[in-house]
């Protein structure tokens, strides 16, 4: 059975080691602490049952130890989601440049940090990449793959490769540029949310609502190039004319959210963003997310692009 290594024991390992398993991969999750690794084995199975409805096994996991870990035999892809620690993360990747035999590829779940930092002067930085993940990991089908500096593009092809074996979407990202590139997507149409709210052209619940029923669902059939490609690039060309020179181009966070950010109002981690939520709200929104996130992955897959 095909093996994937998973560094780290956090949210973004359990979910991203759900997901291998689901598609019929075994795991190996090792964690600087191996007593949590092996704490966090019941949350990976189940992720593991929700996805698919029936037993993992022990043995589809192992666990072990980030510094101790030396049997690399039927490893394919390993994947460090350790906290974001730059410094970190270039002594890990450092370990692995000299212990993992030099065919297996090595990626950074990182969203902050570019590869080429993470192992720069490295001897096989060629086959480190970013493969970023979304959360929650086990559903959102994207992976980024995000060549660094001295990757090597053709592995990253067969890493993308590995990805769509094991049931996901990946895009591979041609330079680590910051945000790569479903966040500086979504950063993009995130300033200028912020930007309509600060300036009192629409409340937060009118701003998703917009998002959701207008284009958001369009997106959730195809992408914004296809759409166009389906409505005409010359309509929007005529709208760009009249929209973009009023579009925000902030540099800097908007005073709507420097106030709540002052405030500590995180969200629903903290009961209060933007509006408060009760123990009640939160749980349930969190389920509702969950559960339109599946009912959206469904839709997906009814047929290919």
């Amino acid at each position: 059975m095909k093996k994937v290594v998973i560094l780290g024991t956090g949210t973004m390992a359990i979910g991203i080691a759900a997901g291998f398993i689901s598609s019929g991969h075994a795991v190996i999750l090792l964690g600087r602490n191996t007593e949590r690794a092996h704490a966090a084995v019941p949350e990976i199975k189940k992720l593991v049952d929700d996805l698919q409805g029936g037993s993992t096994g022990k043995n589809f996991i192992q666990v072990g130890s980030i510094d101790e870990w030396s049997d690399w035999s039927n490893v394919v892809l390993i994947i460090e989601t350790v906290t974001e620690n730059l410094a970190l993360k270039q002594t890990i990747f450092a370990s692995l440049d000299q212990r993992v035999p030099e065919h297996i590829p090595i990626g950074s779940n990182s969203s902050g940090f570019p590869i080429s930092q993470i192992s720069h002067d490295l001897a096989t930085a060629h086959r480190m990449f970013n493969m970023h993940y979304f959360m929650p990991a086990h559903v959102v089908p994207l992976v980024e793959v995000v060549l660094g500096q001295a990757s090597d593009p053709n592995l990253a092809k067969e890493v993308c490769a590995l990805f769509e074996a094991a049931d996901k979407k990946p895009v591979l990202v041609r330079q680590d540029i910051p945000g790569f590139l479903a966040n500086r997507i979504q950063h993009a149409l995130m300033r200028e949310a912020l930007s309509l709210v600060n300036d009192g052209i629409a409340s937060p619940e009118d701003v998703d609502t917009a998002v959701r029923y207008s284009f958001g669902f369009r997106y959730a059939a195809v992408g914004p190039m296809t759409q166009k490609e389906i409505s005409g690039w010359e309509g929007m060309a005529i709208a760009a004319k009249e929209i973009y020179p009023s579009l925000s181009n902030r540099t800097e966070i908007p005073e709507c959210l420097q106030k709540i950010l002052v405030e500590k109002k995180f969200g629903i981690k903290s009961k209060e963003g933007f509006r408060t939520w009760s123990e009640q709200e939160a749980n349930e929104m969190k389920q509702k997310y969950e559960k339109r996130l599946k009912a959206a992955f469904d839709v997906l897959q009814i047929e290919p692009d």
